[in-house]
């Protein structure tokens, strides 16, 4: 099939466009949201500019945010979900009124929407939509867990704009028992907020892939504090790398996180002790990071999720 989408989130689209399908990504001259393209990435996709679009054949297109069906009907000439084929990927968590919240496409009998997770599918509204889940599956990291430096690694963006959302503010209780070095973009100021010193937070930046895995593999256990998160794709890549994981059993944490690859709970005690125990025992935190891969590997891997998407683009396709 010749599917059309835009690059909205690196990892999943990545994952997405390494199928059996011919994926294309809209460009625009200024680039932008709406017409990045391939964005730079080494992707086995073709960039098509816009205004050829109306000229380009479509068999299905994979929508990601609600102004996409103005945009895909101004530029094929025709209207997703009625004149062509159409899934819409809902890939949040709902926000407002949850647990009252409705997706922006409940009333749309005719475009399916595919939920990234289990939890997101009956959190949200969706009216009359018809739903599907097809959870997530990533590229596997090459990087392999080592775990030789006695400290947790936590990948995150901007926590001190998203702050609870993110569980930024718990991370002085995790770095009594253990140093934490946080991965991501938008650190500036989290060190100061918290209140720690540099020996107990570390803020390693921003690093493309193939710094951050090797990097995030030398940590001895993976922390995920997240509260509210649809699931974090930085969470099953430490666990396809081997790490342990201490993390909150928020959202889809419980169906992602079986009790032999790390630490689960709601309490934040328990997690802190369980933290404190993976960085005193490196043979316990190894056993539970190889449990953890292999199980990321099995529910997580590309084939699962290609063969997912292959099911729902053809049950969507005449």
């Amino acid at each position: 099939m010749r599917v059309l989408l835009w690059h909205v989130h690196g990892s999943w689209t990545d994952a997405f466009v390494r199928g059996p399908h011919h994926y294309l990504l809209p460009t625009l001259p200024e680039r932008g949201p709406w017409g990045g393209g391939r964005g730079g990435r080494d992707w086995p996709a073709e960039e098509v500019p816009a205004d050829r679009l109306r000229d380009t054949d479509v068999d299905v297109v994979v929508l990601q945010r609600t102004e996409e069906l103005e945009l895909a009907e101004e530029w094929l000439g025709r209207r997703p979900g009625r004149d062509v084929p159409a899934v819409f990927v809902e890939h949040n968590t709902p926000k407002g009124a949850v647990p009252n919240t409705e997706h922006p496409l409940a009333d749309r009998t005719d475009l399916p929407i595919a939920h990234v997770t289990h939890f997101n599918e009956w959190m949200w509204d969706n009216g009359r939509a018809p739903t599907r889940v097809i959870e997530h599956g990533i590229t596997e990291p090459s990087a392999r867990y080592t775990g030789e430096l006695p400290r947790a690694g936590f990948v995150t963006n901007e926590p001190v704009r998203r702050w609870r959302v993110t569980g930024s503010d718990l991370l002085p209780r995790f770095a009594e028992v253990a140093p934490v070095d946080v991965f991501g973009m938008g650190l500036d100021g989290l060190t100061e907020k918290l209140g720690l010193t540099d020996d107990r937070l570390g803020l390693m930046g921003d690093l493309e892939h193939d710094r951050l895995h090797p990097e995030l593999a030398r940590r001895r256990a993976y922390l995920h504090p997240l509260r509210w998160t649809s699931l974090g794709l930085s969470l099953i890549e430490a666990m396809q790398i081997g790490m342990p994981v201490v993390c909150l059993a928020s959202t889809e944490a419980v169906e992602a996180v079986p009790p032999e690859a790390g630490i689960l709970s709601t309490r934040i005690d328990v997690l802190a002790d369980g933290l404190r125990e993976l960085v005193a025992e490196p043979e316990l935190a190894a056993r539970m990071g190889k449990q953890a891969r292999e199980y990321a590997l099995r529910r997580y891997g590309l084939a699962r999720f290609h063969a997912d998407w292959d099911r729902l683009l053809a049950d969507v396709t005449p």
